[in-house]
């Protein structure tokens, strides 16, 4: 259990630490190549685990499982992280940090929505405590960045959707959570690079910027790819998007799911602090109000999973004790019918 924690811990610490990492980087990477760059090295540090995932299990993969990692990796690492480096770049990295990090909250409303599973009672208290904490860090009545809170938003919304269909993708292909992570990235990444090359077609790139879409026109692969960025690119890559998820799946692997997520209810209190003490954000007293909501929402989910959790591994001893008395009782009817038929016998 002592293990399991301090995975919890480095994960907590990498996925805290992503969005200053990736603010500190974006004035040497395009924002969409950056994306690439990271998913590619993150998919690259997962790919051993993946493989023993596989090996273990003797699953291959077949077309049926790369048009889902194709459909996965669309959604995760085209969509939802391009909105998310967007926000980055024109937005604070606690904002949205804090922003982003309320994606279960519309993972849960997908869940109901697309795969039609009962809201419990804890969830939906949860949903409606976070939303009022996005409303209080949004704070409608005198928006400053409406852009940053939008993309941040959008990528939360995307991000809460690929987590379903990643997790029914998973259940009905017989693929964990790790393996799907892996081969996501792979696939997003591999949809990035094919995405780059088409912007650098003369036509094209001219048309992007002649619409104010510059970032999107002509976009670079490895453009300051050396030396001189090699610890942060390691940072970003190997530490936190591989190494963050890694930890976060070999915790879920020593305990279970619910403990496992404290990495993300943990994130929206420690990511601005880190924030504040790295780039010297200022946070306002509404995002600290705001943060704190959607704390107590997390912590709402958390406790409600226990119970769940709870309550599902005393059903299974009960059931489990209840089968054993009845094959007991029958063993039991057995002996004495043969014991009767033996006296008759006699």
């Amino acid at each position: 259990m002592k293990k399991a924690y301090l995975y919890i811990a480095i994960s907590t610490l990498m996925f805290s630490s992503m969005e200053i990492a990736l603010k500190m980087a974006g004035s040497a990477f395009n924002p969409i190549q950056l994306n690439l760059i990271r998913f590619f090295i993150g998919a690259v540090v997962l790919l051993p685990f993946a493989l023993s995932a596989l090996k273990q299990t003797g699953r291959k993969l077949v077309g049926a499982d790369w048009r889902l990692f194709g459909l996965t990796g669309l959604v995760c690492v085209i969509v939802s992280m391009s909105l998310y480096q967007l926000a980055i770049t024109v937005d604070q990295a606690s904002t949205v940090a804090v922003l982003f990090s309320c994606n279960p909250v519309f993972a849960l409303l997908f869940s109901y929505l697309i795969l039609h599973e009962r809201l419990g009672r804890s969830n939906l208290i949860s949903v409606v405590i976070s939303v009022i904490g996005l409303l209080i860090i949004v704070n409608p009545a005198h928006l400053t960045n409406g852009l940053g809170l939008v993309l941040a938003i959008a990528s939360a919304i995307t991000f809460g959707l690929y987590s379903i269909v990643s997790r029914y993708g998973s259940v009905k292909r017989g693929l964990n959570g790790l393996t799907m992570t892996c081969f996501t990235f792979f696939a997003g990444a591999f949809e990035l690079l094919i995405i780059a090359l088409i912007t650098k077609i003369p036509v094209i790139a001219s048309g992007l910027r002649s619409v104010g879409l510059r970032q999107f026109a002509a976009i670079p692969v490895l453009t300051n790819v050396n030396m001189n960025y090699f610890w942060l690119l390691f940072f970003i890559g190997v530490c936190v998007t591989g190494g963050g998820f890694a930890f976060y799946f070999l915790a879920m692997e020593q305990t279970d799911v619910s403990t496992a997520s404290l990495v993300f209810f943990i994130k929206p209190g420690l990511a601005p602090i880190l924030a504040a003490l790295i780039l010297h954000e200022k946070i306002l007293p509404t995002t600290i109000v705001g943060i704190i909501v959607i704390l107590i929402g997390s912590v709402v989910t958390f406790v409600g999973n226990r119970f769940k959790e709870r309550d599902s591994t005393m059903g299974k001893e009960a059931k489990a004790a209840a089968e054993a008395e009845t094959k007991a009782t029958v063993r039991e009817q057995i002996a004495t019918h043969s014991n009767a038929i033996s006296e008759q016998e006699d």
